[in-house]
């Protein structure tokens, strides 16, 4: 028989296992919000910055005389267990949930309470000594709490997603550098266009990526101002004078970050801006690697009839039917992140619109698409890296024989015939299948030998000079 105690709040009495450190609140979320699935724990940066801007709270209220010291300091204490992780497994909530995140509010102040309880010598839900609202929620409102972990655990979040896009874009220069005096064919509209290094392609790959980096900075900056201190709506109704000052300044000490309070606490409590911009970037992101992909996926075709330029790690047998075949499954896998992703904006976009008046009760949907995201792209970049870019070898001598047969290196003898000389040799070429040199230089004798192997040397055709 399971061991429980009663807890109370305005709407009733329940029974909570007696072993839980959530209470009454909590158990009431868990009843009502079956959405996801995806419970708080699966996010313990957030669980992490819940507790950060408890202790901050703790602090602030024990310094502007509020609470009293023995409370504060064990709240602290057990905000730095609940932060290590201890007790992750005791933040089940969904991740989308009504009421603008007051059930992940209150799981958070349940559990740091009853820790807070065991702390000081007391049993699991004897509120009257350290009371969740009373005591770990004072000064505060879900409205100011809530979004500044938010925040703070967006930004701890980031961190390790610009390592690993930055890790993925090393990847793409070191094959840029490995296949720089690889010979391809550049291509525009899927058409031969001109010649180029397959290693500037590759390392062309990399700033494309390497540009997000900054995108990602720029957000960061933009989530680190905080409302907190805002309580309800952003007139600091409950909370002493000078808290949100002071509780700021104890955030930035014990996240390490850059926090700064808003200067407008009421516009800062109802806006959504900071994450419809960060979402934003993680769109952008999305997109520049999903066409990244679609080039390894084209660029690998084949093998006997596509294009066969480069030849991707073997992963699995690619068919139920067709034995042999083998199938670019990473590069498929990160397209489909990418469309979540880019879906996942919508849902930012269309919660943060949603907002009415002083709160924007989305708040919830907008942190689960983008923790979601950022995790997602994460591991996208560390499965594109590690699956599949740092794996990847080129067809050299494919490749260069497909440029030397290629009618688009006419446009190197422009500066020499004139293009409409060029255009001739172009379709005489296309028309007969011979070659542009046939053509030009053994049969129409428009140049000499000399003055084609000076144009169509290997550096000038992927770093060409101006030849008249």
């Amino acid at each position: 028989m399971q061991i429980t105690r009663l807890e109370h709040d305005f709407l009733g009495e329940r029974a909570i296992p007696d072993n839980a450190y959530y209470g009454i609140q909590t158990l009431r979320a868990l009843e009502n919000f079956h959405i996801t699935g995806i419970p708080l724990k699966s996010e313990p940066l957030f669980v992490q910055a819940l507790a950060y801007v408890k202790k901050a709270a703790a602090l602030t209220n024990r310094d502007l005389g509020v609470l009293p010291e023995p409370i504060a300091a064990a709240i602290a204490q057990a905000c730095d267990r609940v932060a290590t992780g201890e007790f992750d497994d005791q933040f089940l909530t969904d991740m989308i949930q009504g009421g603008a995140g007051t059930s992940v509010n209150m799981n958070a102040n349940e559990v740091i309470a009853n820790v807070a309880l065991e702390i000081m010598g007391h049993a699991k839900g004897q509120y009257e000594f350290c009371h969740p609202n009373n005591h770990v929620n004072c000064s505060q409102s879900t409205n100011d709490a809530y979004p500044t972990a938010f925040r703070i655990a967006l930004s701890n979040k980031l961190v390790g997603y610009s390592r690993m896009l930055g890790e993925l874009a090393d990847a793409f220069a070191e094959k840029g550098t490995e296949f720089r005096d690889v010979l391809k064919m550049g291509r525009t509209q899927l058409q031969d266009a001109v010649p180029m290094s397959m290693g500037d392609e590759f390392r062309a790959f990399a700033t494309n990526l390497r540009e997000e980096l900054l995108r990602i900075e720029d957000s960061r900056r933009l989530i680190s101002e905080i409302n907190m201190g805002a309580t309800a709506i952003g007139t600091r109704v409950n909370a002493p004078d000078g808290y949100a000052e002071l509780v700021t300044q104890h955030l930035r000490t014990i996240t390490g970050l850059d926090l700064s309070l808003a200067g407008d606490l009421i516009e800062a409590t109802y806006d959504t801006g900071a994450y419809v911009q960060l979402s934003g970037v993680l769109k952008r992101t999305a997109v520049k690697l999903s066409k990244i992909c679609n080039d390894l996926r084209l660029l690998s075709s084949g093998p006997r009839t596509g294009l066969f330029e480069i030849n991707l790690p073997p992963l699995q047998p690619g068919s139920s039917i067709m034995p042999g075949k083998v199938n670019p499954v990473v590069p498929e896998v990160v397209n489909q992140t990418a469309f979540y992703v880019i879906g996942a904006d919508l849902t930012v976009t269309m919660a943060a619109e949603a907002g009415q008046l002083q709160l924007n009760v989305m708040e919830p949907v907008i942190s689960f698409a983008l923790f979601t995201s950022i995790s997602y792209m994460t591991n996208a970049c560390r499965t594109l890296r590690e699956k599949c870019v740092v794996g990847i070898t080129a067809n050299a001598r494919h490749t260069e024989n497909q440029v030397r047969n290629s009618i688009g290196i006419v446009t190197q003898l422009n500066p020499v015939l004139g293009y409409e000389a060029a255009a001739e040799i172009a379709k005489e070429a296309l028309k007969t299948g011979r070659s542009v040199y046939d053509i030009a230089v053994t049969e129409r004798k428009l140049l000499s030998q000399a003055k084609w192997d000076e144009i169509f040397t290997f550096e000038n055709l992927i770093r060409p000079g101006f030849i008249q």
